[in-house]
């Protein structure tokens, strides 16, 4: 489908990779993983074309169409979600508005025996043809479809897309390309702004998906349960290998050991041939010997071992003063945006060096409760209250509101610093792999997990002894969340985190707060008793628990995987069987149409000479659809 040849692309004089070669094959489900600033993103923009390599070629199959979920997107205002969502329908849109005018001039026209008017019936047919070919009458049924597996709600769909938050945004992004007839899906963090039902439900749609998908993560369980390939870039480099990610780890851990173990005993041998050399040069009679040996060892090709890069940042969050022994007390707060209803007669009790955890279902209320507690958000009604010398640090869920990309690193930090911490704003830049040039880089052209980095560091500038922290994982590479993870369980202040990261959130909070229908249910313990208390071993079992029964019943009945093509003439054949199933019912209400007319009025329809021959060529047409329907459900029976 793709083929990478050769590609190289540097900045600032520096290549961010060079010559790679790889090959992405229909059924390949490609987990893209290194850490922040490795390339993962730019190696999307350039299988996706948004931009060029310097060097080395991309060559794909004639016809490939590509769809790629970019971090960053923007809508036309005044569209509805299912108006934008619809909007992947690009050639069955432009189709209804020539049907439209098709059909206005037949309506109009009265010059029925021309050349014109016949052209125009011609247009009419071919036009319509297509349309049916191509799935017009199915679409609209697909978007919902789709739309309802994303979360979204009947009640949303004509909804303006600009009442929605960025997260929910994503998902119409989401939607739109799921809907396309795309043989390679190019995903960048598709799952950071998913809740866990969500996500449950592009795994399925992946793992069924006949096209190649290259997925940018960092969520270790989401590649470990959708790829079937790992690429990692690491210091210019790619390692390529046929498994998900957690036995994609084994085997590079395993393959380095072999390398290492194959280096020290070639070792060895060139240790000993150099002795050899050095000791026959002296002897006249052996210097041809020692010639030989020295050729031979010019020879060798000598046994490199894969590089990691092993740079983190390096995080510490220090407390400023001791604050009183209640840090925050909330009374009766409530919040709803318009008629919908967030949160409601919340009462919650935060003491001093207390480590709380938020969770539950996207849209539940956790973000909102945050910047409520930070005075980003007034609530509807309630008393928020701040305890004695009280100074609280905000990490934003989305960063690109809270940073301003016309500046620099470095000048986002010096705006940030005050005088007594200065003087050290690049040494903390340093610490957080921000390093020479790099400070010079403007916050618009950083990845998502440079701009999570960047927001770290400026915590550091600013006293504090309470954290509250909104997702601080998404965009942040795996390396890089496990420091994130270290610091905060060395912060010696308040801790308020939320998070749908059950590997994150393990051993570092002491109190959970699941949020459910406007309400908030207590857990006197870390995350791991929240799950125990719920049944389950994960979030996304919540979610499945109800799915089990069904789910062993399907699997009971499962029939061995279809191969790619396979899978193309499932699709076709299931679409030939749609298309024959609306143009049945389309001829049945035809037919019963006219036997109406007859019924009703004998006569003056019978007067119509052209009549009976239409209720023929319909009957007749019925008889031969009928026909098709059944060989085609017969052909589909053998998958």
């Amino acid at each position: 489908m793709l083929n990478i040849h050769k590609l190289s692309v540097g900045f600032g004089g520096e290549y961010l990779f060079e010559e790679i070669s790889f090959r992405l094959n229909a059924g390949d489900r490609v987990g893209l993983i290194g850490k922040n600033g490795a390339g993962k993103s730019t190696l999307l923009k350039l299988l996706s074309k948004d931009m060029a390599p310097d060097t080395g070629v991309i060559a794909s199959e004639k016809d490939l169409q590509l769809g790629f979920l970019r971090q960053d997107i923007d809508f036309v205002q005044g569209r509805t979600v299912l108006e934008e969502a619809q909007q992947a329908f690009e050639e069955i849109k432009s189709l209804e508005l020539q049907l439209d005018e098709v059909n206005h001039q037949l309506a109009t026209r009265t010059d029925y025996e021309s050349d014109a008017y016949s052209a125009i019936i011609e247009d009419l047919s071919d036009l319509t043809h297509r349309y049916e070919l191509i799935g017009g009458y199915n679409y609209q049924g697909e978007t919902e479809k789709i739309l309802q597996g994303l979360g979204f709600k009947r009640a949303d769909f004509d909804k303006k897309t600009e009442t929605f938050s960025g997260g929910w945004r994503m998902r119409i992004e989401l939607a739109k390309l799921l809907l396309q007839t795309n043989d390679v899906l190019l995903l960048d963090e598709p799952t950071n702004h998913l809740d866990i039902e969500s996500i449950i439900w592009l795994e399925q749609f992946l793992n069924q998906y006949s096209g190649a998908v290259v997925i940018v993560s960092h969520d270790k369980m989401f590649l470990d349960n959708v790829t079937n390939r790992s690429i990692e870039i690491s210091l210019g480099r790619i390692y390529d290998y046929n498994k998900p990610y957690s036995q994609y780890l084994v085997l590079r851990s395993e393959l380095k050991e072999l390398q290492l173990n194959a280096q020290k005993n070639q070792e060895k041998q060139i240790q000993q041939t150099e002795r050899l050399i050095e000791k026959f040069r002296a002897k006249a009679s052996k210097a041809t010997m020692a010639q030989s040996l020295i050729k031979k060892l010019d020879k060798i090709d000598r046994i490199e071992v894969d590089e990691d890069d092993n740079s983190v940042m390096k995080l510490r969050f220090p407390i400023s003063v001791t604050p009183g022994k209640v840090v925050l007390e909330i009374d009766g707060v409530s919040k709803s945006y318009g008629d919908n209803q967030v949160l409601s007669e919340i009462d919650l009790l935060i003491e001093r060096d207390s480590k709380t955890a938020f969770v539950g279902q996207n849209g539940q209320g956790k973000s909102t409760l945050a910047k409520i507690i930070v005075a980003e958000l007034e609530a509807s009604n309630g008393l928020v209250k701040l305890g004695h010398n009280v100074q609280i640090g905000y990490f934003a869920q989305n960063q690109a509101e809270y940073l301003d990309g016309s500046k620099t690193v470095l000048d986002t930090m010096i705006d940030a610093a005050n005088e007594t911490n200065r003087a050290k704003v690049r040494d903390i830049l340093g610490s957080f792999l921000f390093r020479g040039e790099e400070v010079d880089k403007f916050v618009r052209v950083l990845s998502g997990g440079e701009r999570n980095r960047l927001a770290l560091a400026k915590l550091l500038l600013q006293p504090l002894n309470v954290l509250v922290m909104d997702e601080p994982t998404n965009h942040l590479d795996i390396k890089s969340k496990n420091v994130l993870k270290q610091a905060l369980q060395s912060f010696e202040g308040t801790l308020l985190l939320v998070s749908h990261d059950r590997d994150f959130l393990q051993g570092l909070t002491n109190k959970v707060y699941e949020f459910k229908d406007q309400k908030i249910n207590e857990y006197l313990g870390d995350i791991d008793f929240y799950l125990e208390q719920r049944k389950v071993q994960d979030f996304r079992a919540i979610e499945k628990k109800q799915q089990v029964k069904t789910e062993k019943k399907v699997q009971s009945n499962q029939k061995p995987a279809l191969d790619y093509q396979q899978q193309k003439a499932h699709k076709s054949l299931q679409n030939k069987r749609s298309n024959l199933e609306t143009k049945i019912s389309d001829l049945e209400k035809s037919i019963a149409s006219k036997d109406k007319s007859l019924e009703d009025d004998y006569e003056k329809t019978a007067a119509d000479p052209a009549f009976f021959d239409r209720y023929q060529k319909d009957k007749k047409a019925l008889q031969q659809a009928m026909k098709d329907w059944e060989k085609v459900s017969l052909d589909l029976e053998l998958f």
